[in-house]
């Protein structure tokens, strides 16, 4: 159907969603690998996620253009409104099962563990922890000596940096909506660009702490439970991050253009729904793996 007024847009069948589809495949299929040593395994993850960065590109550029054809009316701004609060909504989800997890690890299994005397005898629980079959935690500052030792990752040096450059990228990204509304275009790319120089920053010093945590701390994906929990949660944020800064690229290329209007720019304001809930994640993140 057209874009009229009183009618709905309806799109031609996209091959994309198979593409998505087949490069989550792929990347989930490397990172099995990787866990299990097989040398495939990261040059599938990279395989994966070009698939999904072109995949997005490209169907961001399909969705811009019908958009900037005026194919969309006022009800189809509507769904897409409903769609993506129903979107965050099931990431709010997915992050909850990980953060539960971690609380019933924490709260509980440990505790049951550490008092069965005749499974595991001399297991002390306590958090962090490899589980009863690992060592015991070493200092922070002492670098592992043996299978299954590690130093857990503290709260205030990179953890830290991170928390303040994306709570700073929320405050940009703020201002840089007030520019568009206003239409004050300079306003809204100066800020805009540094939000999405500040989730860059984030994820580079996240990919530092990922190094520093394996080579000197001897923190990785098998260090028991702790380091499964602190991976798959710092993990898929920082997937989530990465899939914003893209998002947010797309977003400025099109202020640059000259895209959007004060009132007509859903684009911009679901990018910043996703953002801020980024941002949300991080803070929880934060403060119950990091912290405490």
């Amino acid at each position: 159907m057209s874009g009229a007024q009183g009618s709905y847009y309806l799109p031609n069948p996209s091959p994309y969603p198979l593409v998505a589809s087949m490069g989550l495949f792929l990347l989930a299929l490397g990172f099995v690998f990787f866990v299990n040593d097989v040398a495939m395994g990261p040059w599938a993850m990279i395989a994966g996620a070009a698939v999904i960065v072109l995949m997005m590109f490209r169907w961001f550029g399909v969705v811009i253009s019908e958009s900037q054809s005026g194919a969309y009316n006022q009800q189809v701004d509507s769904s897409f409104r409903m769609g993506m609060a129903w979107f965050i909504f099931s990431e709010v989800m997915f992050f909850a099962a990980f953060f539960g997890a971690l609380f019933y690890v924490r709260q509980f299994s440990v505790e049951w563990l550490a008092g069965t005397e005749l499974l595991w005898p001399g297991y002390e629980g306590g958090w962090p922890t490899a589980g009863p079959a690992g060592a015991e935690v070493i200092a922070a500052d002492t670098p592992p000596s043996a299978a299954n030792q590690f130093s857990p990752m503290g709260a205030w040096g990179i953890p830290a940096i991170n928390t303040l450059l994306l709570l700073t990228s929320g405050a940009t990204l703020t201002v840089a909506h007030w520019g568009l509304r206003k239409g004050n275009r300079s306003q809204l790319i100066i800020w805009l660009a540094l939000t999405v120089v500040l989730g860059i920053s984030f994820l580079g010093f996240q990919a530092f702490e990922y190094a520093h945590a394996y080579s000197e701390l001897g923190l990785t994906l098998k260090a028991g439970v702790y380091g499964a929990t602190f991976f798959m949660l710092t993990g898929f944020h920082g997937f989530h991050v990465t899939m914003g800064v893209i998002m947010l690229t797309v977003i400025l290329v099109r202020c640059i253009k000259g895209h959007f209007s004060a009132d007509h720019h859903f684009a911009f304001e679901g990018v910043a729904w996703y953002w801020h809930f980024v941002d949300v994640v991080w803070l929880g993140l934060f403060v119950f793996v990091y912290w405490l």
